[in-house]
């Protein structure tokens, strides 16, 4: 195992980088990172349609939530890599096919998990609020989204170590992260499959324990920052 990770460790941190393009884990974390940043505007829209006071933005955020949470990623995965050229008119590269596939599938669970933090708001500061004659998108934007985006902070961040984990599809589509890296060095090696699976394993324990600490750490601070405030 040893001897697999001193030989190829570059291919599996950056890929082919700076001579080709950048893939391994690297790519892998570029990927987790973009699909959160970029589903959690998404997710936080979806989140207010399904608390909002009409009744059919409420009925579609549903719809949108439930289908897409009953629906695997790979799935998605296999919609985006056909649909999306076809609505564009223009091929795109296995890196945006994932990043939409994920963009969709992540907003579909975070809105989840921002609507719980919303509701979780007692409801009484909402009255408070609107018996001042401040508006109802007004309320929600100063009064109850501070709130409610801080109290699930936790499940956001443990969103963000499992999307870590869910890149690891993109390899179905030729996309250079940490798992299809992996499985160029063992095409390489061939005959050390358990060596070079069991480093892309320990990789992935590794990364996600890490970020998993961190995060609990960073949202502790903020805890005590705020209750110190």
């Amino acid at each position: 195992m040893l001897d697999v990770l001193n030989q190829y460790w570059p291919l599996l941190l950056v890929g082919q980088y700076p001579n080709g393009p950048l893939g391994g884990l690297a790519m892998t974390l570029v990927l987790a990172f973009c699909g959160l940043l970029l589903s959690l505007p998404l997710a936080l829209g979806i989140a207010l349609a399904r608390v909002s006071p009409y009744a059919w933005m409420r009925r579609a955020s549903k719809t949108l939530v439930v289908v897409v949470r009953g629906m695997p990623l790979l799935m998605l995965i296999f919609w985006a890599y056909f649909v999306v050229p076809k609505l564009t008119g223009e091929a795109i590269s296995g890196f945006w096919t994932l990043i939409c596939a994920l963009v969709v599938y992540e907003s579909a669970y975070l809105s989840e998990v921002i609507r719980a933090g919303i509701e979780a708001v007692p409801h009484g500061q909402v009255e408070a609020s609107r018996s001042l004659g401040v508006g109802y998108w007004t309320t929600m934007r100063k009064v109850v989204l501070p709130q409610a985006l801080f109290n699930v902070l936790p499940s956001m961040t443990s969103q963000f170590v499992s999307t870590i984990k869910e890149t690891s599809l993109g390899y179905v589509i030729s996309v250079n992260e940490l798992t299809f890296a992996a499985n160029q060095v063992n095409n390489l090696v061939l005959t050390k499959p358990l060596q070079v699976f069991g480093i892309l394993a320990i990789v992935y324990f590794l990364v996600c324990f890490s970020l998993s600490r961190g995060l609990g750490w960073l949202d502790l601070r903020i805890r005590r920052a705020r209750a110190m405030a």
